[in-house]
């Protein structure tokens, strides 16, 4: 294709976009397709010779977009909400034309020294403790993962190295497979499925506690299971507490995990996917109260914060931590410039992949576009339409609200006693 017909490409895309944006409410919510329809639409071989775009185009109409289930439309109800917005849309387009791929500083500083700078921001925004913040004297910092899932997962593992070599140290003649055998994580049972699989991919048992009857993992809860382990010989590691757990959008008691935490050397990491952006409106942080103890910190961008998917901002105390563990330096990764000041990272060392994408261009247009005013409108908006439908249901005499109506959930049923 030439550069032509790219333009013209490129532009007719654009006001697909915009357009499918704009009249997405029009749209059928869930797909009506049956399993394999797209099989029967699309040929098993790829054409031979380049076709015209506007067939491709064309073509998303017709075979792509009746098997799309729409999660931005306004009657999308399901699994959780899908961050979405006019300029994260371009600054993705953005990223994408650039297509840096940003695991190093030297390959491309602005990838680099702009997720710095946006995570200060957003750190500030939420009111995080100035030790998570890139800019601060000591080791902390933040990095733009692809899900709440990867960056429980990473943390996980940065755990397991630290907690291995401390009882390495302790015990010098203890085989490093013999601690990793008695390694043990914890969680509540309201945590969302992504910590229990991180537990399977980081080959450490995950134990899912029981809460109290408010939803919420208590310190005696986690007292009580710690004390029972280490009876038994293990040795706890890893504990994630869930500020806002995916069924009822409960918070885990961190004022009361964080001092058991830290007493063990036990890594706390606290998993704010959804309910942590709220935090961005003062009237909510005091969910936060207790964070000053944990060693890590995660919220989704892309489920409330009008951010696309994938971004999610997770911040560490101690960067150290992940860059001993996922250290690996080939010949050809080293450069001039690597430094271990924290506003300069080589961020393929705090994650999983080596590659990563310029992901901070979407987050820096949502930051300055709204501002931080428009993302507080945003969350209020959100938050009052979940207490207006909460009304009505209880005005409802065949529903009922079955835990207190939280942030941006509901959660009712339908009567079950009623006969009709």
């Amino acid at each position: 294709m030439d550069s032509e017909s790219f333009r013209e490409c490129g532009k007719t895309v654009v006001d697909y976009i915009a357009s499918y944006v704009d009249n997405i409410r029009d749209r059928p919510v869930l797909s009506t397709m049956k399993p394999g329809y797209l099989y029967e639409l699309v040929p098993p071989e790829a054409p031979v010779k380049g076709e015209d775009w506007k067939t491709v185009l064309a073509d998303v109409e017709k075979i792509i977009m009746p098997g799309i289930t729409h999660w931005n439309s306004p009657q999308f109800h399901a699994y959780f909400p899908t961050g979405n917005s006019f300029p994260s849309i371009v600054g993705d387009m953005l990223s994408n034309g650039i297509g840096c791929i940003g695991f190093s500083w030297i390959t491309s500083p602005a990838c680099t020294e702009l997720e710095v700078q946006v995570m200060n921001w957003f750190g500030k925004i939420l009111d995080l403790p100035k030790e998570f913040l890139n800019e601060s004297e000591g080791p902390g910092g933040g990095i733009l993962q692809g899900s709440a899932s990867e960056a429980t997962l990473v943390c996980l593992l940065a755990a397991k190295d630290r907690t291995v070599k401390r009882i390495k140290m302790l015990n010098p003649n203890m085989d490093e497979g013999m601690i990793k055998s008695k390694l043990v994580a914890y969680t509540s049972n309201q945590s969302n499925s992504s910590v229990e699989k991180a537990g399977l991919l980081g080959s450490m048992p995950m134990r899912l506690l029981n809460v109290d009857n408010n939803g919420q993992m208590t310190g005696s809860i986690l007292a009580k299971a710690i004390a029972e382990d280490v009876a038994k010989g293990l040795i706890p590691c890893y504990v994630v507490a869930t500020l806002g757990t995916t069924g009822t959008c409960a918070f885990d008691r961190l004022e009361e995990l964080g001092p058991i935490c830290n007493e063990n050397n036990i890594w706390l990491h606290i998993d704010a996917a959804y309910a942590g952006a709220a935090f961005v409106l003062p009237e909510y942080r005091h969910h936060m109260a207790g964070v000053k103890y944990a060693d890590s910190f995660d919220v989704n961008l892309h489920k409330w914060l009008l951010v696309n998917f994938d971004c999610s901002a997770m911040w560490v105390k101690n960067a150290t931590h992940l860059v001993d563990a996922f250290n690996v330096d080939r010949i050809y990764l080293k450069h001039s410039y690597q430094s271990e000041d924290p506003q300069l990272p080589d961020y393929r060392h705090w994650q999983i992949p080596l590659g990563r994408r310029f992901r901070a261009l979407k987050m820096w247009f949502v930051l300055r576009l709204y501002g931080v005013e428009g993302l507080q409108a945003h969350i209020k908006k959100q938050v009052y339409l979940a207490e207006l439908f909460g009304k009505f249901v209880e005005q409802d005499a065949r529903f009922e609200i079955v835990m207190p109506v939280t942030m941006g959930l509901v959660c009712f049923r339908l009567k079950v006693s009623l006969k009709y």
